[in-house]
């Protein structure tokens, strides 16, 4: 039998609140009678197809999630899931794949919902260099966890406190948005990780920043970069919604010449 939790109801019940919605608020913008919401919320009425996708765009639900409440509502999933490696997924990742070419000399790479490492360019590579625990460079990567991880670049990250504290907001965030369990158990993990220096105040943001960046020691030089999030716009299957690319671009001339150099080594060498 079908609990009230896991019935479609109690899911978009579940998610509503999750979202911060009244059902007033979620029957307005679903352009529905809040009565007819409430009678779906508690089981009296069973939505149709159409409703269930209506209601989970209107909550802006993952379409991992949007399955399952297909799925609760007794209706068969309306996106595919398909491996990465699957033949009809070759033009997006030949498209990812020209994404990270197309941003060297500059590092950039793409990973899936659960920050495992799927691609990355030759720009990449030289920022791993000094990683002590081999064990974080084993497939899967995660990239949170070696970003954080002591044995991982968080030694060398000169703003490891901002830097940490940027990336778990973004997973709360992405926890917030999905209610993925996975993702919560890696947010308890990396909380455990060492924070940077204990006491005082974080490093003031310069005046002038954009944005925040990321500072990362490498050699006698701190390079500094800022970066941006990339996500196909119009997904119909869950592991392509899941896939983002992230690029990360130098905040001053001095990062921008040392990834330029890197790269021209890099050239002579091939």
């Amino acid at each position: 039998m079908t609990t009230a939790q896991n019935s479609a109801g109690g899911l978009i019940r579940e998610w509503r609140t999750r979202r911060r919605m009244s059902q007033l608020d979620l029957a307005m913008e679903a352009e529905i009678s809040q009565r007819h919401l409430s009678f779906v919320e508690s089981g009296r009425a069973a939505p149709s197809r159409e409703m269930v996708l209506h209601l989970a765009e209107q909550l802006s639900i993952p379409l991992r999630q949007r399955n399952r409440l297909l799925l609760a509502a007794g209706f068969a999933p309306s996106f595919s899931e398909r491996p990465l490696g699957d033949a009809t997924m070759a033009p997006a990742m030949a498209a990812v794949e020209i994404v990270l070419k197309g941003h060297e000399p500059f590092p950039a790479l793409a990973v899936g919902r659960h920050w495992n490492l799927v691609m990355a360019n030759a720009a990449v590579a030289p920022l791993l260099a000094d990683v002590s625990e081999v064990s974080l460079l084993t497939p899967p990567v995660n990239v949170l966890r070696l970003s954080l991880h002591p044995g991982g670049i968080a030694p060398r990250i000169v703003n490891l406190r901002e830097w940490r504290t940027h990336l778990l907001q973004r997973l709360k965030q992405q926890i917030d948005a999905s209610g993925d369990p996975e993702l919560v158990d890696l947010e308890r993990e990396l909380r455990g990780y060492p924070s940077g220096l204990k006491g005082g105040r974080p490093a003031p943001v310069e005046p002038n920043a954009i944005a925040h960046p990321l500072r990362l020691a490498l050699g006698d030089e701190v390079l500094s970069f800022i970066s941006t999030v990339t996500v196909f716009g119009t997904p119909l299957d869950v592991t392509l919604s899941e896939l983002a690319i992230e690029s990360f671009f130098p905040a001053d001339e001095q990062t921008r010449a040392v990834l330029a150099r890197l790269a021209r080594e890099r050239a002579e060498r091939s």
